[in-house]
């Protein structure tokens, strides 16, 4: 379990909670939270905890005292974790760190959920091709790909003509340009539908998170840019639909829970039975739909001019985003200026083709660089 202490990590072991003689845990990995991860190792019997973070690490160690649970920090014992033998993992450390360790256990062949977007965004082609020479299986998390994924399972892939992305439009849907300038943390916090960790929930905010998974559901189903749309849809209901070309549209439903996705892919390929999920349509009442206005949200444009261009641009795109979201939640920057920091970001950095990891990672340090100086100058104006 890589983001153990996360909102997918929570809402995942929540599930195996439910059926404990169905699971084994191996292995929980957390970035920095030392004693919500150790007592989580406690209670899974897990065999090893690892802190990312390794100033974390005394802390870990100790709250597992007696415990006969190993504890380990750093990248090293992140990668080991995935070494060991386990059938099953779940990619939900938030950010690029995530990238490595999900690289790692496609490599050994796992059956791997992902729900880092980032990985899939810098690094999807590599991702893929690494799945696909060693046997592993590929599930998505993300309530949206998990949708197509559901939507595709037996059907000729050929046949597809469009994947329809849909998005809840955030807490700002109806926002001029003007009001969004205001916005504050505490407002781009308050999604209407979800509850997410503080990055997903601000990309969802801006609507990057569906720039992020047009890219994703690129990567994950083969299918163009050009013929992968985004939809609004405030309800959350529909979480994506897969057009054929013989003019049906399937579409998978549900309520929105994070419980719902994460036991598709626990479960695969079978279903598990999770409690307190059912859709109710007749409750829900009405399901209303939209265009996306890419003026107010330039970040639906910045997504898709990045995967137009390939290569390492995506990975820039990624990287840029997180340092922006960042400097938002501290309170240095305004909401329009995350967009605005990515745009300039990639304006001054140009996209090579990655060939290994270390490509991407050196792209990922170089962009977090630029997108510092671009944030602290844009500080400086608001200071």
């Amino acid at each position: 379990m890589l983001g153990a202490t996360g909102s997918v990590g929570r809402s995942t072991l929540a599930l195996v909670r439910a059926d404990p003689a169905a699971y084994r845990v191996t292995a929980l990995v957390a970035g920095s939270r030392a004693a919500p991860l150790a007592a989580l190792a406690r209670e899974f019997d897990a065999r090893l905890a690892v802190v990312a973070d390794p100033a974390a690490y005394p802390e870990l160690r100790a709250a597992l005292a007696g415990s006969g649970i190993e504890a380990a920090a750093g990248t090293e014992a992140v990668l080991e974790a995935v070494i060991r033998p386990v059938d099953w993992v779940m990619s939900a450390i938030v950010g690029a760190v995530g990238l490595a360790p999900t690289l790692e256990a496609l490599r050994r062949g796992r059956m791997v959920a992902i729900a880092n977007k980032e990985c899939l965004v810098s690094a999807g082609g590599l991702l893929l091709a690494t799945a696909k020479a060693s046997g592993a299986v590929v599930l998505p998390v993300d309530s949206e790909h998990n949708a197509m994924f559901q939507a595709l399972v037996g059907h000729d892939r050929a046949a597809v003509e469009r994947l329809i992305l849909t998005a809840s439009g955030g807490p700002f849907r109806t926002l001029d340009r003007a009001a969004m300038a205001k916005v504050t943390v505490e407002e781009a916090l308050n999604h209407p539908n979800w509850s997410m960790g503080a990055k997903i929930t601000i990309d969802s905010a801006t609507m990057m998170n569906k720039g992020l998974e047009l890219i994703e559901a690129h990567h994950l189903f083969g299918v163009p840019e050009a013929r992968i749309e985004i939809l609004i849809h405030p309800q959350s209901v529909i979480h994506s639909l897969v057009a054929y070309r013989d003019g049906s549209q399937l579409a998978q439903l549900g309520v929105p829970d994070m419980r719902v996705p994460i036991a598709f892919c626990l479960g695969w390929p079978g279903r598990l039975a999770v409690e307190g999920v059912q859709l109710d349509l007749a409750k829900v009442g009405r399901l209303e739909f939209a265009a996306p206005d890419a003026e107010r949200f330039p970040a639906l444009r910045l997504a898709r001019d990045a995967l137009r261009s390939g290569g390492t641009v995506p990975a820039m795109l990624n990287a840029a985003n997180e340092v922006a979201v960042s400097a938002f939640l501290e309170r240095r920057i305004g909401f329009l200026d995350i967009a605005a920091v990515v745009e300039q970001v990639l304006m001054q950095l140009p996209g090579d083709e990655p060939r290994t990891i270390d490509d991407i990672r050196e792209c990922d340090g170089v962009t977090r660089r630029v997108a510092r100086s671009e944030v602290a100058r844009r500080a400086a104006q608001h200071a």
